[in-house]
């Protein structure tokens, strides 16, 4: 399906559930560039998908909603985080799939990512409903990452720590790559962060 005539709708949703194990403590809250790691994702997707935004959490759930600064239109406890990244795209997933024509799925710690990029991602959409849109990084490809109506009952069954990897190899859908370098720098562990502060 494609739209010729209208604009679709998009909404963006940034997943903030994670454990934070590698990082030692709650990254999403550490200040980063005089903001807190989260609000920079919040900020880059408000800046494609305004008044559109949802915030899922997970771990340390309250800490993260008070360090995003009210920046996300609406926030999904997704009470499964503990399971890994595909519960909280099924969450993402479940709560915007009635008003949304694709979901815009980004991480809370990819700080490099700005409303460009997003721009360039959203762009390169047909309006297809058998379209994804990939970032492409490091010989690889993720988030962010554009997802069309044709996926969300896909993605709200996923379980697990691998994501929504299985779709990109789904000949269901047509997949197409945006190259994204930036996309390859997110916060796993405090040096990740220190290194990214110097860049």
């Amino acid at each position: 399906m494609t739209y010729p005539s209208s604009i679709p709708i998009i909404h963006a949703c940034v997943l903030a559930a994670g454990t934070s194990s590698r990082f030692g403590a709650t990254k999403l809250i550490q200040i980063f560039r005089d903001l807190p790691l989260v609000q920079h994702a919040l900020l880059a997707a408000q800046g494609v998908c305004k008044d559109r935004v949802t915030l899922i959490v997970g771990y340390d759930a309250d800490a993260v909603v008070i360090a995003s600064a009210r920046l996300a239109n609406s926030v999904v406890l997704n009470t499964k985080f503990e399971k890994g990244m595909g519960t909280s795209i099924a969450a993402a997933t479940d709560a915007c799939r009635q008003n949304a024509d694709a979901i815009l799925i980004m991480l809370a710690d990819q700080p490099l990512i700005s409303a460009q990029h997003l721009t360039i991602l959203m762009t390169a959409w047909s309006g297809s409903d058998n379209e994804i849109v990939a970032s492409e990084y490091d010989g690889t490809m993720g988030p962010p990452i554009l997802f069309p109506r044709n996926a969300y009952d896909r993605l709200r069954g996923l379980d697990g720590e691998s994501g929504a990897k299985e779709l990109l190899q789904d000949g269901q859908f047509d997949v197409r790559s945006i190259e994204l370098p930036l996309a390859g720098y997110d916060v796993d562990t405090r040096q990740d962060l220190d290194l990214l502060d110097q860049s």
